[in-house]
């Protein structure tokens, strides 16, 4: 599958979903992407839906300025996957003991550790700049700085919406531990302040979009966003990294007699910015629901609650910016969800997976998704499948 190419005003709109099933807010948003004066690149990817500012699933490459909403305000989301030692016949028939122990680890929704975790207590848990990382929070935004102490509480926790941990099965039987959450209450707050801030800058004023306001190079404005952005990403890989170290602290215990092991974690942002070069122009590239799909570049593209998910190796494809999706993208809001479905339909949607019926999170359900098979499908020139999982535990806020 290859793409379709819009016209753009400054700039062609490469869509790897078919323009007819997209709604029109997210082709209004797009267009008005492609209007902005610093815009060298835009890809959009099989996944796409209207976001909040900018749209989900598009990657916007521009010359010396960046938008603080294409990035969203979960900076630095995004997912981790290892595969184990573990088979399916390791695990037990009644899988509730080990989801509740999960969430007994894994603080959920706006839950923080009662004390900060030491990774270096977590077995696997990189703490590379650990100390180094927490040095540079004193450089943050003054309007965020009264939170280190909730950052670094909150920090190994999931938060809610459609972030997850779960255990999960290939098609050949192994044993995977796959979670997605981001940089929690702290990054949502840096990044509200300096889309606030964008948006009151002079440049901004004549933009067809207000929440596509923009930092420009060399200025202290851009300077002070990089600065939280890169933090703020920087804290997201933390959190993931320490909650798989507590996730696999789980299944080591659960699992004692068969002496689980574990493979390299891979890991990858979906909300973010990465300086990279194309057409001989260095530019900063905006992902916004999409992940890094670079040649031999390992990633990860979660369905929902109920399906399943991909581990993916990129192809390096240079037209959509080495980029694909970052999973299987909503086809009706979190509203409409509720309005359309119950408690009952969303347990018939995730018969045989262990986790939350309740209507708490009827708002996730299966069918409030685009179907991850036909989105892996439509980006076969962007990544190659590695390996197709099938949740069987799965914990959500």
């Amino acid at each position: 599958m290859s793409y379709t190419e819009m016209p753009g005003a400054r700039v062609p709109i490469r869509m790897w979903a078919d323009p007819a099933t997209v709604e029109d807010g997210a082709l209004r948003q797009l267009q008005n992407v492609a209007t902005l004066p610093w815009i060298k690149g835009l890809a959009v990817m099989p996944d796409v839906h209207y976001g909040k500012g900018a749209t989900v699933g598009s990657v916007i490459a521009m010359k010396d300025a960046v938008c603080p909403a294409a990035v969203g305000v979960d900076i630095g989301c995004g997912m981790s996957a290892v595969r184990t030692s573990l088979t399916a016949n390791d695990l037990p028939g009644d899988l509730s003991g080990l989801r509740t122990r999960v969430e007994a680890v894994i603080p959920v929704g706006r839950g923080m550790h009662d004390e900060a975790v030491d990774p270096g207590r977590l077995h696997g848990c990189p703490t590379a700049g650990w100390d180094d990382f927490w040095s540079r929070f004193d450089g943050v935004a003054e309007a965020v700085r009264f939170r280190q102490g909730r950052a670094a509480k909150q920090m190994g926790t999931l938060g809610g919406g459609n972030h997850f941990v779960e255990i999960c099965l290939d098609t050949e039987g192994a044993v995977w531990l796959l979670l997605h959450s981001g940089s929690r209450n702290i990054g949502k707050e840096l990044a509200e302040h300096h889309i606030g801030r964008a948006q009151k800058l002079p440049h901004n004023q004549g933009l067809v979009d207000r929440d596509l306001a923009v930092f420009v190079a060399d200025t202290p404005e851009m300077a002070a966003y990089r600065h939280d952005l890169f933090w703020a990403q920087e804290y997201a890989k933390h959190n993931r990294a320490v909650m798989m170290g507590l996730l696999q602290g789980v299944v080591r215990k659960e699992f004692k007699k068969a002496k689980p092991t574990f493979d390299r974690v891979i890991s990858c942002h979906h909300n973010y910015v990465a300086e990279e070069r194309y057409d001989g122009m260095d530019l900063l590239v905006t992902r916004k629901g999409a992940i890094r799909a670079g040649s031999g570049e390992y990633g990860i593209i979660p369905g929902s609650m109920g399906t399943g998910s991909y581990i993916v190796k990129g192809l390096g494809n240079a037209a959509s910016l080495n980029s694909a999706s970052h999973g299987a993208g909503r086809r009706m809001s979190r509203s409409a969800a509720k309005r359309r479905f119950n408690a009952g339909d969303l347990a018939d949607q995730t018969r045989g997976v262990e986790c939350r019926k309740d209507s708490g999170v009827v708002d996730e359900i299966p069918a409030a998704y685009k179907s991850i098979d036909q989105v892996v499908e439509r980006q076969r020139d962007l990544v190659e499948v590695v390996a197709k999982l099938k949740q069987v535990v799965c914990v959500k806020g």
